[in-house]
């Protein structure tokens, strides 16, 4: 049972009441009588983001005022997604001074209505001070702020809900009911369903109990009908069961059981990619699992005994199960389809601060908030980037005095918000006032790391990140004593003072214990244990005002609102970055900490430049010019021909759980090659490493896109680039390269078929050549004379002509299928049941028709009988024993290549034209182009580009569209 506020409902503080002075507000930044905008250069920008697959506009705002400083991504998304009032009115906001008013002097008038400041002065500088940092992206507060404070609708400014849900059907109807309200409100929620009785056990009218699983289902529909906070993301969830509940594999395999589902209809010829009409069917889909695991089944695990489950109405143990196989089966379900993720019980609660007014029992949707049921925390981040100094000649040093006094200006600004802020239900308003809950974190880590010459996971590394998480905790709970002196502890401190005393020595203490590298981290542990010193010294004298102070959360949105490199405590997901420029277009550039990195190392710029050269043609620092093999771990990121192990993942998020208050939100990246065995290990030394919390990640897991594009494609294409190469080298004049029409015969093979797709009609006629190269397309539907047959018959020309001119087919085939307009549904066709469009249905159907098997197979096109055979042999493709292979058949079917172009003589010098490279729209698809593969992240609801992890959850790199995280 949690504490309830007993203050004002407002506040812990009445207006006008005194404990102390105020608090005296320091400049860090600002100069005095100069406004911070008036310290910078601005420009009018127009922002325009579309659709690249079907060139829609998804959202248009022109002429919104922005630094000159800031990059075309991070003014696309604080555009779309943070301003406020409708596009095109005179309500809308046009620039970002309009923005950071809106929220600056909110915070402003409520810190001065609180009585927070000694006087009006200090409330001027605390108000300067937080409009810098957000000016210059020093840090940012979570999306719910940027939504909503400062405007109409309620200030909801947080962004993590815990709930709860008893053993009743009105608790279980209220759940269902405040969840919708958070997602409403623009955040997620999560809860824990361990009261509910197992279907094991009986009702009090002597029927079966339903059990957790079966009301999952509920609250499953419910969350995937409410798109979180409307247009701004999808609803996120977490739903976690403890490990001695009865129905515990049950739960555990609920969305095996779906993912196998997925699989069958998808290769029936549903649509079942994230945001498809049929993947609504599967149920589960909408939220994280998570077990929750305490250290007698651990411990039982490590001895191969017996662990028991127990009734929740009586406690009793009413079966025992080999805690062994258990285990085993979660890391099973967590290898097949990436659920569910893992809790340590006993450590979290060996961290929490309010023992006294209940148990910490559930988490965010992605697990870096813990404490209370029914509470909240706001979450602000820190750009660890703006804190690196250059010291000259390649020295670098962390600015931890400036660092640790902007944590003290965002930590009093986030307790602020509480005073003001509004909650979705009652229980949490009570709640987290009387708790006051924060979380401080951090972005850019992975960055940091690399341009200090650290390897991710390396010993070093591991203690400047530990350094600055110590630092960073240790400052915000010094200020919150400052903050219980000024305007009075939180009210569940009193009950609480003692635990929560202990927890600040058991931070202090592994502080102290904390190994020393070198001579970026030393100094800041130096800091650190000073600020931990004054934690005790003044936690005894005035308390706390606030019971939890940091979380390190996926920063999602946040993080390219401030153009991060990386997200939370993430790597880099690689050295090859996809840029936007001004003005439209966009280019391929290494990573600006690759540079810094080997100045640290004490590479010379000659060096630097051959290096950055490398890495710009290959996208890795295998065999680059010049540099030292010891050094290639320090550019290791999240993915290609070097990534960081599972291992080095859980190790970085160990060296950093101890100065945490909350947990970490991070997923544990394994290769598709993983074991269960692997899944097993990261999961049983996370437990002993003192990890509150990880999920992990098997690549290709999950039904997503088309799984590989193959590396014999591009090794074959770079053959014929070298081969091309040659020849131009052996000839004495420049010549310019067109593309030949090749007409198709007077007498030509051909394929008529006739198809119906969603109740509309029509017929296709193919026509190829002699060689079985597809060079003609016809289709007739509706009456001659009707726009639809004109509007078909130009688009057969246009389709037929650019294939005679040697555009592949595959190349159509993937631009045209997943099309969706209307008609659209069910087909006669065997091959392809449902289509999304008539488009559709055609390019699958000349797909199956032209393409070889392994071309369309890398596109998710099969045939009826190819899907059946990978039901029951787990490969689409024929076995050597059930075909006889035609070695001249199969080159006849192989698709048509482009005549060797007629050389033109050019007046100018003109480079020959390479093959035309597959277009990237993110960071992420440009890694999968270098890599040869193609991860099976979703595609990005809002405009269609490849996602890419953060935490637990996807960002979209394009537009700032998330899949749950902040």
């Amino acid at each position: 049972m949690t504490e309830t506020a007993s203050g004002p409902a407002r506040g812990s503080r009445t207006k006008g009441s005194k404990v102390s002075k105020g608090l005296r507000i320091e400049r860090i930044h600002t100069t005095p009588g100069v406004h911070p905008y008036d310290e910078v250069v601005w420009e009018r920008r127009d922002v325009v983001m579309t659709n690249w697959r079907d060139g829609s506009v998804n959202f248009e705002q022109r002429g919104v005022e922005f630094p000159d400083f800031w990059s075309v991504n991070a003014v696309n998304i604080v555009t779309s997604k943070y301003f406020r009032g409708a596009v095109g009115t005179p309500q809308r906001e046009t620039g970002l001074k309009q923005l950071i008013d809106r929220i600056v002097k909110t915070y402003r008038k409520a810190g001065e209505d609180y009585n927070y400041f000694a006087s009006p002065a200090d409330a001027e500088i605390f108000e300067h001070e937080l409009a810098y940092a957000l000016l210059h992206q020093i840090f940012s507060f979570n999306s719910p702020v940027w939504f909503n404070v400062g405007t109409p609708q309620p200030q909801q400014v947080s962004a993590c809900f815990i709930l709860s849900v008893d053993d009743s059907m009105e608790s279980i109807l209220d759940w269902y009911k405040e969840e919708g309200m958070i997602f409403k409100g623009g955040s997620g929620a999560g809860l824990n369903l361990s009261r509910i009785r197992s279907s094991k056990e009986l009702l009090s009218s002597g029927g079966n109990a339903s059990g957790p699983v079966s009301f999952m289902r509920g609250a499953d529909a419910s969350a995937g009908t409410i798109k979180s906070g409307g247009a701004t993301r999808r609803a996120a969830k977490m739903v976690i069961l403890d490990v001695d509940h009865p129905d515990i594999e049950d739960f555990i395999e609920t969305k095996v059981k779906e993912e196998e589902k997925i699989r069958a209809l998808r290769d029936a010829g549903f649509d079942m990619d994230l945001g498809g009409d049929d993947i609504t069917s599967v149920q589960y889909q909408n939220a994280n699992n998570s077990v929750r695991v305490n250290d007698e089944f651990m411990k039982a695990v490590e001895s191969g005994g017996k662990f028991g489950l127990r009734a929740r109405m009586t406690g009793e143990v009413i079966e025992q199960v080999e805690a062994k196989a258990l285990f085993r089966k979660m890391a099973e379900a967590a290898w097949a389809c990436a659920d569910p993720g893992i809790q340590y019980d006993d450590t979290i609660n060996h961290w929490h601060t309010c023992p006294e007014s209940g148990r910490i029992n559930g988490s965010n949707p992605c697990s870096e908030y813990m404490h209370l049921d029914n509470t909240s925390c706001n979450l602000a981040s820190l750009n660890l980037m703006k804190f690196l100094k250059d010291d000259g000649l390649g020295n670098q040093s962390f600015d931890s005095v400036r660092f640790a006094k902007v944590v003290e200006l965002v930590i009093t600004a986030m307790d602020i918000s509480i005073c003001f802020a509004d909650f979705p239900t009652q229980k949490i308003g009570e709640n987290t006032r009387a708790f006051r809950q924060l979380g401080i974190g951090y972005a850019n880590l992975g960055a940091l790391l690399m341009a200090t010459g650290h390897a991710y996971d390396s010993d070093g590394g591991r203690a400047l990140a530990g350094a600055i998480t110590s630092l960073m905790t240790g400052t915000s709970y010094k200020r919150s004593a400052e903050l219980a002196a000024v305007v009075g502890p939180y009210d569940g401190y009193a009950r609480n003072a003692e635990p929560h005393k202990r927890v600040m020595k058991q931070h202090a203490d592994a502080n102290a214990k904390a190994v020393r590298m070198d001579d970026l981290d030393t100094p800041i542990w130096a800091a650190a244990t000073e600020a931990w010193q004054d934690v005790v010294r003044l936690g005894e004298k005035n308390g706390f005002r606030n019971a939890q102070a940091s979380v390190i959360a996926p920063t999602g949105t946040i993080g390219l609102a401030m153009s991060c490199d990386t997200t939370g405590l993430e790597p880099d997901l690689a050295l090859v970055k996809f840029k936007k420029l001004v003005g439209g277009g966009s280019m391929q550039i290494v990573n600006g900490t690759v540079p810094q990195a080997l100045r640290r190392l004490g590479y010379q710029e000659e060096q630097i430049e051959a290096i950055v050269a490398h890495i710009a043609e290959h996208g890795n620092v295998i065999d680059a010019p010049g540099l030292k093999t010891e050094h290639y771990e320090v550019f290791d990121c999240a993915m290609g021909e070097r990534s960081i192990s599972a291992m080095g993942h859980v190790r970085m998020m160990a060296a950093i759980q101890p100065w945490i208050s909350g947990a970490l939100s991070k997923t544990v990246n394994l290769p598709e090659t993983a074991t269960v065995e692997d899944v097993e290990e990261v999961y049983f030394e996370a437990w002993k490493m003192g990890v509150k919390a990880l999920a992990i990640y098997r690549d290709n897991c999950k039904v997503g896109q088309p799984l590989s594009a193959k590396k014999k494609e591009q090794e074959k294409a770079e053959v014929t680039e070298k081969a091309e190469e040659t020849i131009r080298a052996a000839v004495e004049k420049v010549v310019e390269y067109r593309p030949v029409r090749k007409r198709l015969p007077k007498g030509r093979p051909g394929i008529t078929t006739s198809f119906t797709v969603g109740g509309a009609e029509g017929y296709m006629t193919a026509n190829s050549y002699p060689d079985d190269g597809l060079g003609e397309v016809f289709l007739k539907m509706s009456k001659q004379g009707s726009t639809l047959a004109g509007m078909m018959d130009a688009f057969s020309i246009a389709v037929s002509v650019g294939l005679q001119y040697g555009v592949p087919l595959e190349t159509y085939v993937s631009k045209f299928t997943n099309m969706r307009f209307e008609p659209a549904g069910m087909t006669d066709d065997p091959d392809v049941r449902m289509a999304q469009s008539i488009v559709d249905y055609i390019f699958r159907r000349l797909a199956l028709d032209f393409l070889p098997f392994e071309t369309r197979s890398a596109l998710g096109i099969h045939s009826a009988e190819e899907r059946q055979r990978h039901l029951e042999t787990g490969s689409y493709e024929q076995s050597v024993d059930d075909v006889e292979v035609d070695v001249e058949s199969l080159a006849q079917s192989a698709p048509r290549q482009q005549e060797a172009p007629k050389a033109v003589a050019s007046a100018a010098p003109a480079k020959a034209e390479a093959p035309a490279p597959q277009q990237a729209h993110t960071s992420a698809e440009l890694v999968e182009m270098q890599l040869g593969i193609s991860a099976d992240a979703p595609l990005c609801f809002s405009c269609g580009t490849k996602m890419q992890r953060a935490g637990s959850c996807y960002i979209c790199e394009g537009c700032g569209s998330t899949s749950g995280c902040s």
